[in-house]
């Protein structure tokens, strides 16, 4: 028994100092490896855990790099803009110097002739384009004031009994008048005291060479003084006009100077002639000034009657030739006119004045610079219409008066 006792008590021990040793083992194991991962992160250069900044800041590098082209370019596009914008002030200055230059060279001839058509009125711009079309329709548009918008970019209508200006736009604005030129034409004609019985020929003289437009009055043609003048103002025969002033005492020289003078007794101080037809682009006024001399033309009987005849018959060279009136509105039954005229060259629109009646009151209408076939004679039904509905007791409250 205590045999048995003593080896128990030996593999005890025996097995005692088997485990010590094997932890010791162990022990020495895991130091052994430790200190080879310690000598392998030691043995590793010590550059390499700078890498990665040194990368980031080549990348930072770069985009530096990158800036600075794309700031480069940018300052290369704006010297070219910068270039580019004294240029173009440049241009805007030869352009006001021109534009300078041209109005001097105006200012020397007075009065100055402006011209309307470019810039059109803010009324126009609320009118539908059906309205201002080439129609002979009259309806009626009115403006943000309750004024009628016309196609004309000049006009003035008045009561010529009371003087009250009952609308107008551009009033003063001084421009071609074209065949409007013809009532003062005729004015200077019957106060020249010739006789109306005088036969004219139609001549080299006579023929259109600036505008170059044509006419039935053949060279060689002879009819009475009275017979141009009807046809002057009728159907705005340019030849007729040009014979009248030709056949003046003193020729046609005199007779445009007689026109001047004529325009200085009447006031129209914004008004110039240069011939009697109209055709030269430097017959200028305005409208105020040709309501006066509208209203100066309505006192001559012949005026009121060759200006408002619908159509007269002519023998030329043995043929009878109808020759009718440039202003329809006179053979309308709805218009009382006693003096009309009508103007057209390319410089001055086209044009219409008329002494007309309404509620037995005579109504002066002047319509320049207007830009459609049917453009004035719808302009003035517009007016008439307008002043039926808005302005009828103010062109009634005048006192009546019978007569031209």
């Amino acid at each position: 028994m205590k045999l048995r006792a003593l080896v128990a008590a030996l593999a005890a021990l025996f097995a005692l100092q088997s485990g010590v040793a094997t932890a010791a083992t162990n022990t020495s194991r895991t130091s052994g490896k430790t200190a080879a991962v310690a000598k392998k992160a030691a043995a590793k250069p010590a550059a390499k855990p700078v890498a990665k900044p040194k990368a980031v800041a080549a990348k930072a590098a770069n985009k530096s790099v990158a800036a600075k082209k794309a700031a480069a370019k940018s300052a290369t596009k704006g010297k070219v803009a910068s270039k580019a914008q004294p240029t173009k002030k440049a241009a805007a200055k030869v352009n006001v110097k021109t534009r300078t230059a041209t109005a001097s060279a105006r200012g020397k001839a007075a009065p100055m002739r402006v011209t309307l058509r470019k810039a059109a009125p803010a009324a126009l711009a609320v009118a539908p384009a059906s309205l201002l079309a080439d129609e002979a329709d009259e309806a009626l548009a009115l403006d943000a004031s309750g004024m009628p918008v016309l196609g004309s970019s000049a006009f003035y209508v008045i009561n010529q009994n009371t003087g009250e200006v009952l609308l107008e736009r551009n009033a003063a604005a001084v421009l071609p008048i074209a065949s409007i030129t013809k009532l003062m034409t005729a004015m200077v004609v019957l106060e020249s005291g010739q006789r109306l019985s005088e036969p004219l020929e139609i001549t080299e003289g006579d023929i259109d060479r600036l505008k170059g437009t044509g006419s039935r009055l053949s060279l060689g043609t002879t009819l009475t003084r009275e017979d141009m003048l009807h046809l002057a103002l009728m159907s705005s025969e340019n030849r007729a006009a040009s014979a009248l002033a030709r056949n003046y005492p003193g020729g046609e020289a005199a007779f445009v100077e007689a026109m001047n003078v004529k325009a200085r007794l009447l006031g129209l101080w914004n008004t110039r002639f240069h011939d009697s037809t109209g055709l030269n682009p430097g017959n200028v006024s305005s409208p105020r000034d040709l309501a006066k001399l509208v209203a100066a033309s309505a006192s001559f009987p012949l005026i009121r009657e060759f200006s408002t005849s619908p159509e007269r018959y002519v023998d030329i060279n043995g043929r009878m030739l109808r020759f009718g009136n440039t202003n329809s509105l006179v053979r309308s039954p709805e218009w009382a006119i006693s003096v009309s005229k009508t103007g057209y060259i390319s410089e001055a629109g086209r044009c219409l004045v008329m002494q007309t009646w309404l509620h037995q009151q005579p109504v002066v209408m002047v319509l320049m610079d207007s830009y459609g076939r049917y453009t004035r004679t719808a302009d003035a039904k517009r007016v008439r219409k307008w002043l039926e509905q808005t302005a009828t007791q103010r062109v009634a409250a005048a006192p009546a008066r019978i007569g031209g």
